[in-house]
């Protein structure tokens, strides 16, 4: 039998050793994006017991954490740090009754303030810890927003990822670490959770009915969805509901009525069965800066989602791929980003590619190529942020680091070893057994190679001569795939004849049918084409064009609803100069808060009118998200 250290020696050997040198020395790796003490302690279950107050702008509440000590009793700590930030502590009791001493240490930015709570030694390994707190005016977890913001009623939303969970409750902040939750949430308008319904609403005080939800599988805090507003809901599916405010309802349901049940069946058969039970939509307020947010049970989503011709409803695939990858199976710290991402856009593409043919899963996988390029293009700080595999540090914010690149690059990667190891029908075992191996656990990139190697061992040599070294070390583009253009050829060659146009001046053979048989996602990629092939003109200097362009497509592109097309527009008119188009631009930027929009368009302002670009900001900055705010402020050079 092999001692503890000889298997450390053979599993140390299992990867190439420019990869060995640069493991970490436990596994999984340590988060330090955390000031808990999390490595010490289980969390065997966590109650939640909110108030949603609207007044005061706050949530009050308190966390009851079952916990168990993985200590032996010799060495257990009387000390547990948890995380918190902008928080009001107002009590802890250990087992119900006694009022334990805790200190609230000086905040360390970006990662908030140490909850450090002084328990004796001589307890049971299992401790029943109940905190009282409040949130202040300072939380950046939540976005209150008054019935003028609103279709007339107050609203508030969360958004812990990532690290923002502390701002809400006291927690262990960390996807290394999780628990099954109960809640109960008093407010007077209806509330949704990232979990089930576990009992009616029942009547609480001062007007408010309490909401009770559960969710049974464990899950990190940063996960946590919570909204309280003007909220109902529409059957989309047989275990699926769409949850938005009174007048977007007849929409939402039109646009994600009888897709989401195709994708859970399609994700089903390419992974295993669906294991939360409901899977529901909450559309969200205008201000909600993402995509969408893969809450378990209840994805928050965007409302640049109603495209009114189903066109973005690939969100929705990358959402519900989320139930296994991130949330079942999650990154154990933020520098393993791509764990959560990257194989989650694989996942929501091999979806496409099941419901719509192979050449759909590649079309989509171009148009995020382009997307990669232009975020590591626009990054400040490339030389840090592109690389796949990040190194936060203790002083890092995750949100800084948050770009195409672990969507992108982690997708990339795991089509590059699809297509060395043979394709899917090679690849898909290895899927089922990596989510299997991992499910309710949290791992570091290491392990995931670790078990890519270990189920792939006759094929060792196929996996060493992947450049693990630029994949997943070095900054800037990866290797480009060999991509499937057959749904992309038609886009390329009209975009080249344009080319030739803007050098010509001469449009006459170019008509509104050019784009008939187009799809969304082709012309989507057509736009993208226009301003990013390397054989694009400088529309700066064929600004006359480019208004033919726009003139000819205008019904398409122009008249286009969907913000896909409408961003991408305003891109195509800024890079051409066309001065007219900037002030649309930055009205624009008051109706949407998703920063995949708000990011690039203040930075497209900001080349061509840093006036009116700030002014915009200056306007609008407290009608978005602070996650949004930040990053813009910090886009814009204002930090």
């Amino acid at each position: 039998m092999l001692s503890r250290s000889t298997k450390n020696l053979v599993r140390k050997m299992t990867l190439p050793s420019l990869v060995e040198s640069r493991r970490p020395k436990t596994s999984p790796d340590i988060d330090p994006s955390t000031l808990s003490n999390y490595q010490q302690f289980q969390i065997q279950k966590t109650t939640l017991n909110l108030e949603v107050s609207f007044d005061q702008r706050i949530i009050n509440g308190s966390v009851l954490y079952q916990l168990r000590s993985l200590q032996a009793q010799e060495e257990a700590t009387n000390r547990l740090c948890l995380d918190t930030s902008y928080l009001q502590i107002h009590n802890v009791t250990l087992g119900g009754s006694k009022n334990l001493q805790w200190e609230l240490k000086p905040r360390q930015e970006p990662l908030g303030s140490q909850l450090v709570l002084e328990y004796s030694k001589d307890k049971n390994e299992e401790h029943s810890l109940q905190i009282d707190f409040s949130t202040t005016e300072r939380c950046t977890a939540l976005q209150w927003l008054s019935g003028k913001q609103t279709s007339g009623k107050p609203y508030v939303f969360s958004q812990l990822e990532a690290i923002h969970a502390r701002s809400l409750f006291p927690c262990f902040d960390t996807p290394s670490v999780k628990s099954v939750i109960t809640a109960n949430i008093a407010s007077r308008y209806p509330v949704v959770f990232s979990g089930r319904i576990a009992a009616d609403p029942s009547d609480g005080q001062n007007g408010n009915k309490i909401y009770h939800f559960e969710q049974p599988v464990p899950i990190p805090f940063y996960l946590i969805g919570i909204a309280s507003g003007d909220l109902e809901s529409a059957p989309i599916g047989p275990r699926s509901s769409v949850y938005t405010e009174p007048f977007r309802l007849k929409d939402a349901q039109w646009e994600f009525d009888g897709d989401v049940e195709k994708f859970i069946q399609a994700a089903e058969k390419i992974v295993f069965p669906y294991e939360w039970g409901t899977y529901d939509v909450l559309i969200n307020v205008d201000s909600y800066p993402y995509g969408g947010m893969e809450s378990p049970n209840m994805t928050f989503a965007t409302p640049t989602l109603i495209a009114h011709d189903k066109s973005n409803i690939d969100v929705i695939a990358h959402e519900l791929a989320h139930s296994w990858s991130g949330n079942l199976v999650t990154n154990c710290s933020w520098n393993h980003f791509w764990l959560n991402e990257g194989w989650t856009v694989y996942l929501e593409r091999r979806i496409v590619g099941a419901l719509h043919g192979e050449p759909a899963r590649h079309l989509s996988a171009l148009i995020g190529w382009n997307d990669l390029s232009e975020s590591i293009n626009a990054m400040s700080d490339p030389e840090r942020f592109s690389k796949l595999l990040q190194d936060l540090g203790t002083k890092g914010d995750p949100d800084e680091a948050f770009s195409s690149v672990p969507y992108e690059k982690g997708f990339n990667l795991l089509f590059h070893l699809e297509n060395k190891l043979g394709g899917p029908e090679n690849f898909d075992p290895f899927v089922k057994h990596y989510f299997q191996k991992f499910a309710k656990q949290s791992l570091d990139t290491y392990q995931f190679l670790d078990t890519l190697y270990e189920f792939y061992q006759d094929k060792r040599e196929i996996l060493d001569s992947v450049d693990w070294e630029t994949w997943l070390y070095k900054p800037g583009m990866p290797p480009k795939p060999k991509f499937d253009t057959s749904l992309a050829d038609d886009v390329y060659e009209l975009a080249g004849k344009w080319f030739k146009a803007a050098q010509s001046g001469d449009y006459n053979g170019f008509t509104p049918d050019d784009l008939n048989k187009v799809s969304t996602v082709q012309l989507v990629l057509f736009l993208d084409t226009l301003v990013q092939s390397e054989n694009s003109v400088d529309w700066s200097k064929h600004a006359d064009a480019a208004r033919h362009l726009l003139e000819i497509y205008h019904e398409k592109v122009v008249n286009s609803q969907n913000a896909e097309i409408v961003f991408r527009k305003f891109r195509f008119q800024v890079e051409s100069r066309i001065e007219g188009s900037y002030k649309e631009l930055a009205q624009w930027l008051g109706t949407v808060g998703r920063m995949k929009f708000v990011r690039p368009g203040f930075r497209l302002l900001n080349k061509v009118d840093r006036p009116l670009a700030l002014e915009t900001f200056q306007e609008l900055k407290d009608t978005y998200h602070p996650i949004c705010k930040a990053l813009v402020k910090q886009d814009l050079g204002l930090s």
